[in-house]
This record gives C-alpha cells, structure tokens and sequence, in this order.
C-alpha cells in the first residue's frame, strides 16, 4: 500500500520559517521525483519545488532564494525548508510522488501553511 504523509505545516508569523516533511512508503523512493505543491483558496494548485531522483532541483520564481528542498532516500523523505515567509505563501501543501516513466504518480492528503500576524 502506497503512502504519503506529510507533516510540519502551522501558523507562523511573516519573515518565519517552517520545515514540511513527505514521507513516502510502498514506493521505490529513490527512482520518484518527489515535488512539493501548493493550492490557496480560491487558487490553482501550483508547483512549488520539485527534486529529480539524481537530486536535481526546480523551483518557482516566487519561492527561489526563500525555500529549499532536499530529500533523504535512506529515509524515504522529502523536505521542504521555507524562510522568510510571507502571507502569500498561506496555502495547503501537497506532497507528490511521480516515476512518470511507470505512469506511477501519488499525493499526499496535504499540510495547512497559515502565514500570518
């Protein structure tokens, strides 16, 4: 059975960090590209970063120099550290799983990110 949990979302005042966590399991997490998404009321879900399996990374423009994602493959997990953060990163954040050369493609059920004074 494929999971994916992710956890660390909160409320934290403008110009904080927090760190999400994905775990994944029932995958081969190592050959995943492992994304982090997000998706304000009213809103688009969006790509926010995305780390390849050989550890490449891809970022939007809104969140580069602010966020950094990295994964630990020993753990299965991916993380997302976001600085500096503003009110329009308020959203929920998904976690996604994807080995598009399978068609295998997962998300997680989401972590609520408040940013706010």
């Amino acid at each position: 059975q494929v999971r994916v949990v992710e956890s660390g979302g909160g409320l934290v005042q403008p110009g904080g960090s927090l760190r999400l966590s994905c775990a994944a399991s029932g995958i081969l997490f190592r050959a995943y590209t492992m994304g982090w998404y997000r998706q304000a009321p009213g809103k688009q879900r969006e790509l926010v970063a995305s780390i390849t399996n050989d550890g490449s990374t891809n970022y939007a423009d809104s969140v580069k120099a602010r966020f950094t994602i990295s994964r630990d493959n020993a753990k299965n997990t991916v993380y997302l550290q976001m600085n500096t953060l503003k009110p329009e990163d308020t959203a929920v954040y998904y976690c996604n799983a994807d080995w598009s050369q399978f068609r295998r493609n997962y998300w997680g059920q989401g972590t609520q990110v408040t940013v706010s004074s």
